[in-house]
């Protein structure tokens, strides 16, 4: 059964976690003050305005609005949901993601990566043992892999037959069930099931924390289909994952580039050869989210195809859908091997060096672009160069502003004898979600509303929650607003090391977080002095009793007008009365 995560572990988890050290491994940050800023990863600016706060442990971008904390930036920078950045997280932290009873936190998959798992030590164990393992280990041998790196990718080998793994693994209702959803096994027909692998050598795919979440499995001999990958399950989405990944990461400290290939045995076998930094696709053309995983692990990308038609055809694919991930900094390489080869024989044939040598002279994105494009015109004529100008500017368009597509017009300008300004200037293009315009500074003390004011206060110094005798009779306030900063009020009170991130991090999944969210993005704008929150927060407190009382005595008065009011009602209409008549008179001498 899935299980809610404990709120004190994620307490725990976020003291254990720096982060500006998180942000930092993915975002280089410059010391700015106490904090420290670098140009926003979620929109393209030129101008910092990503801050992150060591103290708060929050990260907020003054100029799209982004906020949140280490696991909000998990979540939207590395695309992984909540749960998945508290694994991420507590793996790095070296602690076990404890589970209480319910099943607050969404499905456990837990049991699909078990299951996945000991298929996987399943069918490497079979390549060791089964009888008819030799001739995939032949196989193996005659394509240059050592055991050794069989070990490190975890291959295996699925042996001939209807149901080895199911007898193996599908002992009860509830494995067998398992298999299914993981795709190891056929939907059933006729009450039975059988092996989705069989006689096939086996490729285990790995997520980002090396959990095998699929399989890839190459057929001996000929039969159809040559490769067959696992379907989509809940816990694999081909269009994201990238094989070998994992393994690059395990192998290189700094992965200085990545090599994007199109099969399994392209990755292992450069592997054999030294060349660790290989990827493949799954079966599928390479997606938006497959570059953004790419450029989170290394700022240059080679996407390596035949040099046939086909190839080409598929390079230009990948070239129209890496364009508006081109932020500065980034670089797309593109390398097209020799008609008949693939990175596999062609290693083994030049070996490392050579192969190397093809890497690093490979076609830049911008040469490839206009090399096709200037291929489909008559560049000696006027009609021509207009045409290629017609080509490329929509393509241009998909750029991210920035140098890059700066340096990019002014190429094609050149290539067509205009000036850069002669061509007109594409739209901007920004790859991330549009968010909503930040509230003005100016003025936004004045425009908070008290309960507003308060939670402002206690999100921005949670010490306030010590206070001493301040007002209560607020709670009793219907409105907006209250039973958040009731809540908050006696978080703050009742665990007084907690910070903001901590803090926020409670309401997470709860309709209260993305108003507690909004209301830390603005927190920076309410200029009172550290000195003075206590007093405004007794004042916001204290704000919020008499607006309590001014409903009380309006829902009072309407009794008494029926008829309908008690003595103690009216008793209580006279005390409200004489108290507002008090503060009036108050406020006129203080006046």
């Amino acid at each position: 059964m899935a299980g809610k995560i404990p709120a004190h572990f994620i307490d725990e988890l976020l003291n254990r976690v720096d982060i500006v050290d998180l942000i930092n491994s993915r975002v280089p940050l410059k010391k700015a003050g106490k904090d420290y800023q670098a140009c926003c990863p979620f929109h393209n600016e030129k101008t910092p305005s990503f801050t992150v706060s060591r103290e708060k442990q929050f990260y907020h971008c003054f100029g799209c609005g982004a906020h949140g904390t280490a696991i909000g930036f998990l979540m939207e920078y590395d695309n992984l949901g909540f749960v998945d950045s508290i694994e991420e997280l507590a793996g790095k932290a070296g602690l076990e993601v404890p589970r209480e009873g319910g099943s607050d936190s969404g499905p456990d998959y837990r049991p699909f990566y078990d299951t996945l798992e000991q298929a996987a030590r399943f069918y490497q164990w079979q390549l060791r043992k089964h009888p008819d393992a030799g001739k995939a280990v032949n196989y193996l041998k005659q394509r240059g892999l050592t055991g050794e790196i069989s070990v490190d990718f975890g291959i295996g080998y699925a042996p001939p037959g209807w149901d080895n793994l199911i007898k193996q693994l599908g002992q009860g209702d509830k494995q067998l069930e398992r298999l299914r959803v993981t795709g190891m096994i056929s939907e059933p027909e006729a009450d039975k099931c059988y092996d989705r692998f069989r006689d096939r050598i086996m490729f285990p795919i790995r997520n980002h924390r090396g959990q095998t979440i699929a399989f890839g499995g190459r057929i001996l001999g000929d039969g159809k289909p040559k490769y067959l990958n696992s379907p989509e399950t809940p816990i694999f989405h081909k269009g994201k994952e990238l094989y070998g990944l994992y393994e690059a990461r395990k192998a290189l400290r700094k992965i200085e580039r990545l090599l994007v290939v199109e099969g399994y045995m392209d990755v292992v076998a450069l592997a054999q050869f030294g060349i660790r930094y290989a990827v493949a696709t799954l079966g599928t053309a390479t997606t938006a989210e497959h570059l953004e995983r790419l450029f989170r692990t290394t700022n240059e990308v080679i996407f390596c195809f035949d040099g046939d038609r086909a190839g080409r055809d598929a390079g230009w694919k990948a070239l129209e859908t890496a364009l508006p991930h081109m932020r500065d900094g980034r670089e797309a390489r593109f390398l097209f091997l020799p008609d008949g080869e693939d990175p596999d024989t062609l290693v083994r044939k030049e070996g490392r060096e050579t192969f190397e040598q093809r890497i690093i002279h490979s076609t830049p994105l911008s040469s490839f672009l206009f090399d096709k494009l200037e291929a489909e015109v008559d560049m000696d004529s006027l009609g021509g160069r207009a045409r290629l100008a017609e080509l490329a500017k929509p393509l241009l368009a998909k750029l991210p502003t920035g140098l890059f597509r700066e340096m990019m017009q002014q190429r094609l300008a050149k290539k067509v004898g205009l000036e850069t300004h002669q061509l007109g200037n594409p739209p901007a293009n920004d790859t991330h979600k549009p968010r909503p315009p930040l509230r003005k500074k100016q003025g936004a003390q004045q425009t908070l509303s008290p309960i507003r004011r308060a939670i402002t206060l206690l999100l921005i110094k949670p010490e306030l929650g010590q206070v001493a005798d301040i007002p209560t009779e607020w709670r009793d306030f219907r409105a907006p607003g209250i039973n958040l900063l009731s809540q908050l009020l006696e978080i703050v009170r009742n665990q007084p090391n907690l910070r903001t991130a901590q803090i926020i991090e409670r309401w997470r999944g709860k309709p209260e977080y993305s108003h507690l969210e909004k209301i830390w993005s603005t927190a920076t704008e309410l200029p009172t002095p550290e000195s003075g929150m206590e007093m405004e927060f007794r004042g916001a407190l204290q704000r919020l009793v008499e607006q309590q009382h001014e409903q009380e005595t309006t829902q009072l008065l309407e009794r008494v007008s029926t008829g309908d009011a008690s003595e103690q009602e009216k008793q209580r209409l006279g005390q409200l009365l004489s108290e507002k008549q008090k503060i009036a008179d108050l406020r006129r001498r203080s006046d």
